[in-house]
């Protein structure tokens, strides 16, 4: 039977809580002591923004609870992919996990920067045939990083919706390591793409596992422009698809009703039916209902866009424009909303409440706060502190978009070609 662990935390017991979580889910089970583990951060903004992203605690908890139970430091290391929009070493400063990965002298592995990456039919072989979409998305195949193979990995992802999956999770966190630059070619099938990453997962990694932070929690038009709330759950498995499930649930969505969900189950890949699940660690947590709105109640114009692009009437010019050097329209004009205009005059206003509870405060002090074994005695007063409004944010956005644009697949595919030429 599946298994998902469910914590009640609070910043004073924030490390004693992750070592529970991990061991009442069974994670030494599952995470070999003698294999390599990437723990695989979740940037889904280089600004800070609550539930957006891995949260540094989170990140520690993980290695503290590692390093106590006698995996070595030598065989852990974070694990980074980029996207078009998304700085990720910026993002990692931001966020708060390039200090924690250097406190505890992790590697720290951006997966496009040193790495090879192999055709997935060398490292799945037939599996490849099995693919829901994958084939169909990429007929001449794709590439995938070869030190996954044999490798355990750890998801960090948090509890959110999306306006592409409905909820995103530990399923949707393998999206940002196991495919590259062409990735938004996915998004028209992107609950059977997730499907189809988990089966290739569960084939390649020696062990996969999922600890989600649900601290903050985010609600609305994920995964960026949400409403953040304090909730102060973590959850972990090494079932990726009851882990969504259970997360899905507490937001307050039937799980079975989101697609990734329900065909991953349906594919036997894991439980997404909440009643044959098993629930351990603090079961009257997992019994609340928060009662979210969803992503799709108050979009963004942002999300109607991208709406518009790969689901309505726009989807085959915009489409074929998004397979071409075109595409880096749609990166900039992501970048502009999101980082310029709405991170700057409406983020503020979204993280303001949140930004004053004790995790916020945490995060605001947590280059100075004082740790012991068990958590954070001392938080400080200040709230986290929201540094980047309107011009220091749109100058920043400025120069990510210049990357976007000099670094976008299509547009580097183009100067190879033309270099070649010449």
């Amino acid at each position: 039977m599946s298994k998902v662990a469910i914590l009640k935390t609070k910043p004073e017991t924030v490390f004693e809580d992750y070592h529970k979580l991990l061991n009442l889910a069974g994670y030494q089970d599952v995470i070999s002591k003698d294999a390599d583990t990437a723990l695989k951060v979740n940037i889904t903004w280089h600004f800070f923004y609550p539930a957006a992203s891995t949260t540094p605690w989170q990140l520690e908890g993980v290695i503290r609870a590692m390093q106590q139970d006698g995996y070595q430091k030598d065989l852990m290391h974070a694990c980074h992919n980029r996207t078009v929009v998304i700085d990720s070493h910026f993002g990692e400063e931001e966020n708060k996990h390039k200090q924690v990965v250097d406190k505890y002298g992790l590697r720290n592995v951006h997966l496009y920067e040193t790495e090879e990456w192999i055709n997935v039919r060398e490292a799945v072989g037939d599996l490849a045939d099995k693919f829901l979409v994958l084939n169909d998305v990429y007929p001449k195949g794709f590439m995938i990083p070869k030190r996954f193979i044999g490798e355990n990995i750890i998801h960090l992802p948090t509890v959110k919706t999306h306006v592409f999956t409905h909820t995103t999770g530990a399923m949707k966190n393998a999206f940002g390591g196991l495919l590259n630059e062409k990735r938004h070619w996915t998004h028209p099938v992107i609950h059977e793409t997730l499907v189809d990453l988990l089966m290739i997962q569960q084939k390649i990694h020696k062990g996969v596992f999922a600890v989600m932070d649900g601290t903050f929690a985010g609600d609305g038009p994920g995964p960026r422009c949400m409403v953040p709330y304090v909730k102060d759950v973590i959850l972990a498995s090494s079932d990726q698809v009851a882990i969504d499930a259970v997360a899905a649930k507490l937001m307050g969505f039937d799980p079975m009703s989101i697609k990734f969900i329900r065909l991953a189950h349906e594919q036997g890949l894991g439980c997404g039916d909440v009643n044959e699940i098993e629930i351990v660690g603090d079961v009257e947590a997992s019994k609340e209902n928060w009662h979210f709105d969803g992503p799709y109640k108050k979009m963004t114009f942002a999300s109607k866009m991208q709406h518009l692009i790969y689901w309505g009437p726009l989807k085959k010019p915009v489409e074929w424009s998004l397979k071409t050097i075109l595409a880096p329209w749609s990166y900039l004009a992501s970048v502009l909303y999101h980082d310029t205009f709405w991170y700057s005059f409406k983020g503020k206003r979204m993280m303001d409440k949140v930004l004053q509870s004790p995790w916020g405060r945490l995060f605001r002090s947590w280059e100075t706060a004082e740790s012991d074994e068990k958590g954070f005695a001392e938080i400080g007063e200040k709230p986290a502190e929201f540094k980047r409004s309107g011009w220091q944010s749109f100058k920043k956005s400025f120069s990510i978009l210049w990357t976007a644009f000099k670094e976008a697949p299509e547009v580097a595919a183009h100067t190879r070609h033309h270099h070649h030429a010449h």
